[in-house]
């Protein structure tokens, strides 16, 4: 048996058949045992897995999640330092594990933030299921730390090896992206969705944001917040909450707000919308996304309608938007009593749900 099997994903979910690591966390602390590294960065460490197993070392674990921030915590007793801000990445090491992530920008922009901060030699473990790694991965490695060389392939899984060897290089990111929604450049940093366009979906959505009597309205899932700086054009006299599980969203937000407004708004790392002591609002504006990781499901946006229900005042409403074969409707109809369709088009469908104080 495993010592991994005893570790839970988070959140905690009833009858969750998902476990909270893979082969590839396995083959990772399998190399480390024909190694002796004592100071370790661990770089996306999903569930915890990789931080509980090398809990006696001195680990520096760095995730731009909340949801695995929050699991290294409930999986281990020693996590030793956490760090959500890439900007504090740097250190001296003896070994660099990454588990590699499916966006690549978010990945180049790793590497050049440890470029410019860890000495000549210091050895990398990349690790990851084959079907998720890519040319691009291979390519990024190579430029920005040192030439690499793999593992042999076990349980689908397989581990890259590279030392740093290249010069450091100049960050990119944030990006500034430019849109005609909306008047001044928009900060994207690189873990973001659909950073260098604005996305269909969302376009969509701003087209669809109402003007009202909203004292208090929250951005769930705010990516770069662009949805909650129309709301504030339309709403003037409202607050704005932003709240995100990912820490480079919250920054992006943050960032675009100030640029725009003089006023303060809100901000809140949080997995969905979770936490008890958080704001009462009126109205709630969320495009769940259907993926945590590389893993597909609408457990995330089951989580954000139920956790808006305990927050909206009586009255509030929230707006959702979704692919039409998501059917979001029937999940809101179920959870609030009632869902009526405010527009769709061919791929979407923006949805309303009312708080009643009887339901």
């Amino acid at each position: 048996m495993s010592k991994l099997e005893k570790l839970k994903r988070y959140p905690i979910l009833k009858n969750d058949q998902l476990q909270a690591w893979d082969a590839s966390d396995e083959l990772v602390l399998s190399e480390i045992e024909t190694r002796d590294p004592v100071k370790v960065l661990i770089v996306n460490d999903s569930f915890g897995a990789l931080t509980f197993g090398l809990s006696d070392r001195e680990i520096t674990s760095y995730s731009d999640s909340y949801v695995s921030t929050k699991a290294i915590n409930l999986n281990t007793e020693n996590p030793g330092r956490l760090i959500s801000d890439l900007k504090r990445v740097g250190g001296d090491y003896d070994l660099i594990i990454i588990k590699l992530p499916k966006s690549l920008s978010f990945l180049e922009d790793i590497l050049i933030e440890l470029s410019n901060s860890i000495k000549t030699g210091t050895p990398f473990i990349f690790s990851g299921m084959i079907k998720h790694m890519s040319p691009g991965h291979f390519d990024m490695i190579e430029k920005y730390i040192g030439e690499t060389t793999t593992s042999l392939a076990k349980k689908k899984a397989r581990l890259i090896f590279a030392s740093f060897s290249k010069e450091p290089t100049e960050n990119p990111y944030p990006i500034s992206l430019e849109i005609p929604q909306w008047e001044k450049p928009l900060q994207n940093e690189s873990n973001l969705f659909s950073r260098e366009k604005l996305d269909i979906g969302t376009r969509f959505f701003l087209e669809n944001i109402p003007s009202g009597d909203f004292k208090k309205i929250l951005d769930l899932g705010c990516a770069n917040g662009l949805v909650g700086l129309v709301a504030k054009k339309k709403n003037p006299s409202s607050t704005i909450y932003f709240a995100d599980e990912s820490y480079m969203a919250i920054k992006s937000a943050k960032s675009n707000y100030k640029n725009s407004f003089e006023d303060s708004a809100q901000y809140f790392w949080t997995n969905c919308y979770e936490d008890k002591d958080l704001p009462e609002v009126d109205l709630v504006l969320c495009n769940p996304p259907f993926h945590q990781g590389t893993t597909i499901g609408d457990f995330i946006a089951w989580q954000m309608f139920n956790d808006s229900k305990k927050k909206l005042l009586s009255g509030g409403k929230i707006i959702v938007i979704g692919n039409g074969h998501l059917r979001y409707d029937q999940k809101l109809t179920k959870i609030f009593g009632n869902c009526k369709v405010i527009n769709q088009n061919k791929k979407f469908v923006v949805l309303e749900s009312i708080r009643q104080s009887n339901w």
